[in-house]
């Protein structure tokens, strides 16, 4: 499942018109990169949970579908703009369907030889909860991971203030999980921003002493959440970019 962005605040003109998802990178929608990655990965089955700007995600969804009849995404329409745990729970009927289940974020780039990786480790060992981290030296704008020897998570901090963070691993927007998450996402509470994080949900089931585990992203990561954070990718998937390293 991609959970897709919403209206990408500051990204500014770039998603008046345009959901996020749907930028253009290396010719191709940024969310396109990872849909194809995550096929290549063996899941052929894919919701794209959305809300703003919804009928062109839909209408993408079906182009997608012509072009590689062996894959399947579903729109799922996420009424209310409540966070990515609220995501989670508009899809749950959907995710259900599996035993384990893998998502990502739908506005993070990665190295797409990261998603076999790690469908393939999530699919080796019965972790609770398996999350993709990557290394990065103040991680503020997304969720600090903190982690043992083992890389079993022991805590979650999500959207930390600059300068503050102890560890050196974030959240990377790519996790497998059972269905027990949901007993945790539905007792979230609304965040300050009002909305459920799914990040706090993943933090309890750690705190409570589930077997909640990291793996490293390699190579190239961004997530785009600002013109000069698309303006990276689009260099990095050009032929002979990061990703090709």
């Amino acid at each position: 499942m991609l959970l897709a962005a919403g209206r990408g605040t500051r990204l500014g003109k770039l998603t008046e018109s345009t959901p996020k998802p749907l930028l253009e990178v290396a010719g191709a929608p940024l969310i396109s990169h990872i849909a194809g990655a995550l096929a290549d990965a063996g899941i052929h089955e894919i919701a794209i949970v959305t809300g703003y700007l919804a009928e062109q995600i839909a209408a993408w969804c079906e182009s997608f579908n012509r072009a590689r009849p062996e894959t399947h995404l579903t729109p799922i329409r996420q009424q209310e703009l409540n966070g990515t745990a609220g995501a989670m729970l508009a899809a749950r009927d959907f995710l259900a369907r599996e035993e384990t289940f893998v998502f990502a974020w739908g506005d993070v780039l990665m190295d797409p030889r990261n998603y076999s990786r790690f469908v393939a480790h999530a699919r080796s060992e019965p972790y609770d909860l398996l999350l993709a981290v990557n290394r990065t030296r103040d991680p503020w704008r997304g969720a600090a991971v903190y982690v043992d020897d083992r890389m079993r998570v022991i805590r979650i901090v999500e959207k930390p203030p600059p300068g503050t963070s102890t560890t050196n691993w974030n959240n990377a927007g790519l996790f497998a999980a059972t269905e027990r998450l949901f007993g945790y996402v539905e007792r979230l509470t609304p965040s300050e921003r009002g909305e459920l994080e799914l990040p706090q949900a993943i933090a309890a089931m750690a705190a409570g002493g589930l077997d909640v585990r990291a793996i490293e992203v390699r190579g190239f990561w961004s997530d785009v959440g600002t013109p000069e954070d698309l303006e990276t990718v689009r260099k990095c998937f050009r032929p002979g970019g990061a990703r090709r390293q």
